[in-house]
């Protein structure tokens, strides 16, 4: 559910890219088309859709996304678990074109952007999207990763009053407000601003997909540190427009590769070198 607006309450603080203007994601941008450098699962041309452009597989997406989508911009991406998993989903389509239009959080949960055939960028499926999107078959489950400064003292105890960040248009912000209700809550446009914000000192510790918190934790050059999960999570997904005719033939494609393997292969080859030996099995479990 969208979050944004005027503040909830005394303790709840929206915030734009403005720590972060480098980052900010103004308008919907085009990039990568090709297969980059991921690795082809399967037999091509297995199934067909109409493509929502004609000749392509269109792909919405929201960066930063370490691990995920590797690279700063969306001509940069060659590579990460979920842009791997849409090229060998073109591929089983038979589509030599992957498209990616990067696209602010709120924007693919609120089902504002057309013209797509599917969205991937870590989505929780709740009932109050489904009202507005439709979603794939889940090809992950998530829960709440929890980073720090590398000198923070941050404990189970100390984080119900901390400064916290999350994203927008996430089940966080809510989960947060229910959860650690005496914590000051900070909600940022997108993860590069929420993390430029706890390296800034702004907040004390930001929330949000453990996956998320792992990649940025590992790239931060020592800089962050990862000190808890919450088991909060719920089963991600893709999302496809409203009543999208494609979404049977691709969840038949999710299914058959689960199945088959090709997601454990891409979450061991792009995941764990992004996580740089973190594992979300190895981060203790916090009780709310």
């Amino acid at each position: 559910m969208n979050q944004k607006g005027n503040e909830m309450n005394n303790k709840v603080k929206y915030l734009g890219s403005a720590l972060g203007a480098f980052l900010a994601l103004a308008t919907p941008t085009l990039a990568t088309e090709g297969y980059g450098d991921c690795k082809l699962f399967g037999k091509a041309g297995t199934e067909q859709i109409e493509p929502a452009v004609p000749g392509q597989f269109t792909v919405v997406i929201n960066l930063p996304a370490v691990g995920e989508f590797n690279g700063d911009t969306p001509e940069t991406v060659t590579s990460g678990r979920e842009f791997c998993m849409a090229v060998n989903i073109a591929s089983r389509l038979g589509l030599d074109k992957v498209v990616l239009k990067n696209a602010s959080f709120d924007s693919i949960v609120a089902g504002q952007n057309k013209a797509f055939d599917i969205a991937l960028a870590l989505i929780s499926v709740t009932e109050p999207r489904k009202k507005v999107v439709d979603f794939s078959t889940p090809y992950a489950r998530g829960a709440f990763g929890l980073a720090v400064r590398a000198d923070s003292d941050i404990d189970e105890t100390s984080i119900k009053q901390a400064k916290l960040g999350t994203q927008a248009g996430t089940i966080m912000v809510d989960w947060v407000q229910e959860n650690l209700p005496e914590a000051q809550l900070s909600v940022f446009d997108d993860t590069g601003a929420m993390f430029t914000a706890l390296a800034a000192g702004n907040v004390d510790v930001v929330m949000t997909d453990i996956s998320v918190v792992l990649g940025q934790v590992s790239n931060s050059n020592g800089r962050l540190k990862v000190v808890g999960q919450y088991a909060g999570g719920r089963d991600t997904a893709g999302v496809y427009p409203k009543g999208a005719k494609q979404a049977e033939v691709i969840d038949r494609i999710i299914a058959d590769m689960a199945a088959d393997g090709t997601l454990a292969a891409l979450e061991e080859e792009y995941l764990a070198a992004a996580r740089g030996g973190l594992k979300p099995e190895d981060v203790p479990v916090w009780k709310n």
